[in-house]
């Protein structure tokens, strides 16, 4: 029997002759990935968003791009199988990627904690669900400014 190899697209569009749809990458390249310990230490130092989930910690931060980015902190003595932490890596790295739209600015990293490995998948699925919702729900809002221009009273 032949082998099959089934290409899921990276980009999802509406329809394909519609220009006034925006397309939304749903990658998880380079550029949505915290690497440096810089880029760690900023968002551990000061966090504007924390939540906090079941066996796990979520700490964010703005970063003023128009794209979020990940960052997954796994350790041994959290999660003992590097099985289960691989498991765990690529289960976060999808949900993240699936609800990147609601997390747009945001440099998000995902702490580990004790029996996080036990967690069945769609258990998890769900539990990220929501708590990427939680933090799109906690972000900030702009502060308001105020511009004097020509149709302004005060001009």
């Amino acid at each position: 029997m032949p082998f099959c190899r089934v290409v899921v697209p990276k980009a999802v569009s509406v329809w394909p002759f519609d220009h006034s749809a925006q397309v939304v990458s749903q990658d998880f390249s380079r550029e949505k990935r915290l690497l440096t310990p810089r880029h760690f230490k900023a968002v551990f130092d000061s966090p504007t968003g924390k939540v906090p989930g079941k066996n796990l910690l979520l700490l964010a931060r703005e970063n003023g791009l128009d794209h979020p980015r990940l960052g997954l902190v796994i350790g041994k003595k959290s999660v003992k199988l590097s099985v289960q932490r691989n498991r765990l890596k690529r289960l976060m790295r999808d949900s993240f990627r699936l609800h990147q739209d609601l997390l747009a600015g945001w440099d998000i990293v995902i702490v580990a904690r004790k029996g996080l490995g036990e967690i069945e998948n769609p258990e998890l699925h769900q539990h990220f669900g929501k708590l990427w919702k939680r933090l799109a729900r906690n972000r900030p809002a702009p502060a308001p400014t105020e511009s004097v221009g020509v149709d302004s009273p005060d001009a």
